[in-house]
């Protein structure tokens, strides 16, 4: 029986010059760089450009070999600018110059961690938010001052420029732009099989170093709260109910789970339904209403008023662009899974 026709590979370009990191690199090849058309996610070709073909010297005795010149910019469906060593390393004119006429032409460019450095000297967060490892944010903002640097997100996005905080936030960015591209089954494919989280909730304010708290005893309880919440999405949750199951008061509960996750209990809460819808919305043709009570919003308004917020989209055109082949199981949300 045919098939049709393979799809097209979603073309993506690793710009790569000297001082780029080495983890950055290979966060990038292992999210667009491997073959998992056999697990459902679409293909990807992956290139590394550099200004010339020489062999660019990574940190730790490492290498990578560029296998095409700038030119291939004009080709590329998303450029990906790694992190630098030295945050401060000058990139190449010719390298700045292409980033620039690549944005001119709408190409979607995503720097991970200090690679906003890289792309605010080629001036293209003049005007704009960005974000980078909070580490690096008085530096960022001293050098770049015409950058309005965000202190605390995990990654976010300005007029078709991505950027990410530091380290493992360039994997929360990488697994997002294929989830926004390719959906959630395909993100969730890729996070799988890198023993990850398809997407983690909050900032990097939990992340960033303060004074040494004293130990959290509600650590257990919290955790408690959140699983009894994701087994029971289509329940009404309230900040008072969340708070009387792990016998604190709802200010107390507000604050400590705020102070573990980086992000609000009902802020926490709206993520995971959409989450939930957007999996229902791929695997199933379950009416939106339903899909709506299942994960808890209620109404198809509500659900659609969140999806625009958080997604930019609606659930049926969410549910149109990302839509597997209906026959596959259908997913119970209100029941845990193994």
């Amino acid at each position: 029986m045919a098939t049709g026709p393979a799809p097209t590979p979603t073309r993506i370009a690793l710009v790569s010059f000297p001082g780029v990191r080495a983890f950055d690199v290979s966060v990038i090849t292992e999210v667009w760089g491997v073959d998992r058309t056999d697990r459902g996610v679409p293909p990807f070709d992956l290139r590394r450009i550099a200004a010339d073909p020489a062999p660019i010297p990574l940190r730790g005795g490492l290498s990578l070999t560029p296998d095409r010149t700038l030119s291939w910019l004009t080709r590329a469906d998303l450029i990906v600018v790694p992190g630098l060593d030295d945050h401060l390393t000058p990139a190449p004119a010719p390298v700045l110059e292409a980033l620039r006429r690549a944005h001119a032409r709408s190409t979607p460019i995503a720097a991970l961690c200090g690679g906003a450095f890289t792309l605010a000297q080629a001036a293209l967060l003049d005007g704009r938010r960005a974000v980078t490892h909070w580490n690096l944010t008085d530096l960022l903002r001293a050098h770049h001052p015409r950058v309005t640097v965000v202190p605390d997100a995990l990654f976010l996005h300005d007029d078709n420029i991505w950027t990410s905080a530091g380290t493992a936030a360039g994997i929360d960015l990488c697994l997002h732009l294929v989830r926004t591209t390719h959906g959630a089954e395909a993100a969730a494919a890729i996070a799988r099989s890198m023993v990850t989280a398809p997407f983690r909730t909050g900032t990097q304010a939990q992340f960033i170093e303060h004074p040494t708290p004293h130990t959290d005893r509600d650590a257990d309880t919290l955790a408690a709260v959140r699983a009894h919440a994701l087994t029971h999405l289509a329940e009404p949750h309230t900040v008072t109910g969340l708070a009387a199951r792990a016998r604190m008061s709802p200010r107390s509960f507000a604050r400590h789970f705020q102070a573990t996750t980086g992000t609000t209990p009902l802020r926490w809460l709206i993520t995971q339904r959409i989450a939930a819808a957007q999996k229902l919305l791929e695997r199933t043709d379950l009416p939106l209403p339903e899909v709506a009570r299942r994960t808890g919003f209620g109404s198809e308004i509500t659900m659609r008023q969140h999806f625009a917020t958080q997604l930019a989209t609606s659930p049926r055109d969410y549910r149109l662009a990302f839509r597997h082949t209906l026959g596959q199981p259908e997913v119970d949300m209100e029941r845990p899974h193994p």
